[in-house]
């Protein structure tokens, strides 16, 4: 197929791989291909450093960042360490211990401001030879197998073309191909909407663990919970996920609604009682999303650009940087004249560990996975299997909650609702 040349850009650039966003699963990409010597170019709406949710990796980040030459880079932010998640609901606390698990791989990971966070990412790639432009749109793609095309935007209102061999979306919520080639459809799971904030918290209880993201439910409102990330500098990320209709009732306005949610749970609220709020109240909402299919005629879809689920396990660097590693030698083998079957290479495998993901959010609005965390005397073994899928192992098929998510979710909070006192082995399995 002979592209047109696009008449509304007034010069042409030729690069390997065009990549959509600077963010992890784009500067991931751009990092592990230039340093394979192919030429990439990464256009980025926005000027980093930027402000970003998704505060709290997964241990299964670190690997994925050692493949794309990034974990020196990401080391040198001095992150706040990550050991596990710690839960809280009426006054009963537990907790997950990342490093107690049942699949191979790191145990910890950190906690991480976002705006430091990618913009280490980027510039690391930068470093590697990849090109990157802050501050400019794509308005236009153009679907290729050889040669896909970009019209770009520049902040001065100029226009340029950008023909590549291959195009990577990593554009995150901005979901540039899927809406651009149609394939966006509608996310499975309910609409919900986050309030957030900064806050330099000034916490001193001595029982609190800033090596752990601490999630908290609502003691009487079903579906509403909360997080709190500890930075290592004294501040936190706190937020607040509920339908709209719920936060709405809370008050006349974001600030207000997510401090009134705040205080009405007792863990967070005594925690967060010195607080001082650091940055304007932030809202997210309508963010669950999907695609049709995650590849087409010279393009893929990274992270959040393809499908986003919840923030409530922290699952979107996790996904973004997989996909990156997936897809990235993927591109380099096509652009070596190989056939690739972007499907049975790419989309399947990746949906496989997305679709664990699901099921465990799926389990955790409709109570299963309280039931079954609240529930603290499952066997060690069972305890270290949904351990390794809340660190990340969402794609490893030897554990049981990865093979099989939903049905042994079931099992395991009917066999935890019907024996709360009783030791639950594997046999429910």
């Amino acid at each position: 197929m002979e592209l047109k040349p696009d008449t509304q850009a007034s010069t042409t650039e030729h690069v390997d791989v065009a990549i959509i966003g600077a963010g992890p699963s784009g500067a991931g990409a751009a990092a592990w291909l230039a340093n394979q010597g192919i030429t990439v170019k990464v256009i980025e709406r926005q000027h980093f450093p930027r402000f970003s949710i998704g505060e709290s990796l997964l241990p299964q980040c670190m690997e994925h960042l050692a493949t794309c030459g990034l974990l020196e880079a990401a080391t040198a932010g001095g992150y706040q360490s990550k050991n596990g998640a710690a839960f809280t609901w009426r006054g009963t606390e537990t907790c997950i211990d990342f490093r107690n698990k049942f699949s191979p791989g790191p145990g910890t990971t950190w906690q991480v401001p976002r705006a430091d966070f990618d913009q280490r990412l980027i510039q690391a790639a930068q470093d590697k030879g990849a090109m990157v432009e802050f501050g400019s749109l794509v308005e236009h793609f153009v679907a290729d197998e050889k040669q896909p095309q970009l019209r770009i935007r520049r902040e001065d209102d100029s226009c340029y073309q950008l023909v590549s061999r291959f195009v990577l979306d990593a554009s995150g919520y901005g979901r540039i191909l899927a809406r651009q080639t149609g394939l966006a459809c509608p996310s499975v799971l309910d609409p919900r909407c986050a309030l957030f904030t900064h806050v330099a918290d000034h916490i001193d209880c001595p029982k609190h663990d800033r090596n752990k993201i601490l999630i908290s439910l609502h003691p009487e409102l079903s579906g509403v919970w909360y997080w709190l990330i500890p930075f290592s500098d004294g501040t936190a990320s706190v937020g607040v996920v509920a339908s709209r209709e719920t936060l709405e009732a809370a008050g006349s306005e974001d600030r207000e609604r997510l401090w009134h949610l705040i205080k009405a749970e007792p863990r967070l609220g005594s925690l967060l009682t010195r607080a001082e709020q650091i940055r304007d109240t932030g809202r997210l909402e309508g963010y669950s999303a999907d695609v049709e299919r995650l590849h087409g005629p010279g393009f893929a879809m990274l992270g959040n650009a393809g499908e986003f689920l919840d923030p409530v396990f922290s699952s979107g660097v996790t996904i973004a940087l997989d996909s990156a590693v997936r897809a990235a030698p993927l591109v380099q083998r096509q652009l070596q004249g190989e056939t690739i079957d972007w499907d049975l290479a790419f989309e399947q495998p990746l949906r496989r560990g997305v679709a664990t993901f699901r099921e465990f959010v799926l389990a955790w609005y409709d109570g299963r996975l309280p039931d079954i965390i609240f529930h603290q005397q499952q066997s060690p073994r069972i305890r270290e299997m949904i351990s390794s899928v809340l660190a990340g192992y969402a794609w490893d098929q030897e554990n049981p909650f990865v093979a099989a998510s939903a049905r042994r979710l079931t099992s395991l909070a009917e066999a935890c609702r019907q024996s709360p006192e009783q030791t639950i082995s594997e046999q429910v399995l």
